[in-house]
Parts: C-alpha cells; structure tokens; sequence
C-alpha cells in the first residue's frame, strides 16, 4: 500500500488549461509537489520535482510530457504559492461548503478508510462528477479518502510565460486518471491510498 497524505487543488483558467496540484506532506517520496496541467487541446503535461517520483506518476497516469525541475510549494493563510521553472500559480482559498462542514465533522478513521471512500462513490460522483475509487491507468486499484473541501476563489497563473488567464470552472474534466477533480475550483485535504 502506498500513501499520499496532503491535498489536491484543480481550477480552470479562461486559456482552457486546467491545473492539478498535489501537495504532499507525506509520501513514499518525502514532502513533495507535483503539477498536471492540461491544455485546451488535450495536451497533457506533468511537472515534478524528481525523475522518481516522475516515473512514478508516468507509470500510472496519462501524461504526454514531463519536465523535471523543482516544485516549491509555499504558503500564507489562505493564499498558496506553487513554483517552478515553467509555472508561477497563486491560488487563494475561502470558506467551505456544507460538503466541506460534514467532511471536517467525520470521524477521522472513517473518513481515511478504504470501506468509506467505496461507500461514497456513487454520491461523489453524481454530486461533484469525482469517482474516489477506481483503477489507475496503469492498472494500480486506487481510493481517495476526502477529509476537507475548500473552494478556490482566485487563482493567478504564468505558464512557460504566458499568462493563463481568469479562473474557470475544470471543464472539459482533466484526463490523467479514471476521475477529474471538482468542477468548482477547490482544494480537498485527502489521503490518497494504492496498490497493486
């Protein structure tokens, strides 16, 4: 088994490209951040900090391109900071949703369960279109245990120099996994659980 323990961030930016961030405290790779992000047309392009954890994320997602650089993650209150040497994306999250309410109000043991993140699938995805079980791409059985939602209320991003323009809703959904991220920009605190 193995554990990502952190939060995801996806917003939509009026350019098409969406953007998926993975903060991870706590990993089989150390404390680290990665970035997928995907053009308008389909293109998609992931940025990590190590060619193992590049490897890694390669072997069970689609992606099209790597680059390889370092991914810094800072952050202020509310507002997150995520750089590297192609992307400069600053987000600022706010309140939460009734939805973000009874996730913090859940037990924790329940809420980082395998059984529980099986149970609520079919809500997840007819209420926000997220799957929280499934199959990777590259065949590892996957569950997403969400502890927290907070929406995303600005977001400012450069990337390879180029602005990406106002947040939007991540629609078409991103393409990397068998589930996309939220409709409604939002960062979820989840535990992320793999195996073969």
């Amino acid at each position: 088994m193995l554990s990502f323990d952190g939060a995801i961030a996806g917003m939509g930016t009026s350019s098409g490209t969406r953007i998926v961030v993975g903060m991870w405290p706590l990993s089989p790779f150390g404390s680290v951040t990665d970035v997928m992000l995907e053009r308008s047309d389909g293109h998609r392009i992931l940025l990590a900090p190590t060619d193992e954890l590049a490897d890694f994320i390669r072997a069970d997602y689609r992606v099209d391109e790597v680059r390889v650089a370092p991914v810094l993650r800072m952050r202020d209150g509310g507002t997150w900071m995520i750089s590297s040497d192609d992307l400069a994306l600053t987000f600022e999250v706010d309140g939460r949703s009734a939805l973000g309410v009874l996730l913090l109000v859940m037990p924790r043991r329940l809420a980082r369960s395998r059984w529980w993140a099986s149970t609520v699938n079919p809500v997840a995805k007819a209420a926000l279109g997220v799957r929280t079980r499934g199959r990777t791409p590259g065949g590892r059985r996957e569950w997403y245990c969400a502890q927290d939602m907070q929406h995303i209320r600005s977001a400012n991003a450069r990337f390879d120099g180029v602005d990406l323009g106002e947040l939007r809703p991540v629609d078409p959904p991103v393409g990397f996994g068998f589930s996309s991220v939220p409709v409604r920009p939002s960062m979820v605190r989840v535990l992320t659980q793999l195996t073969d």
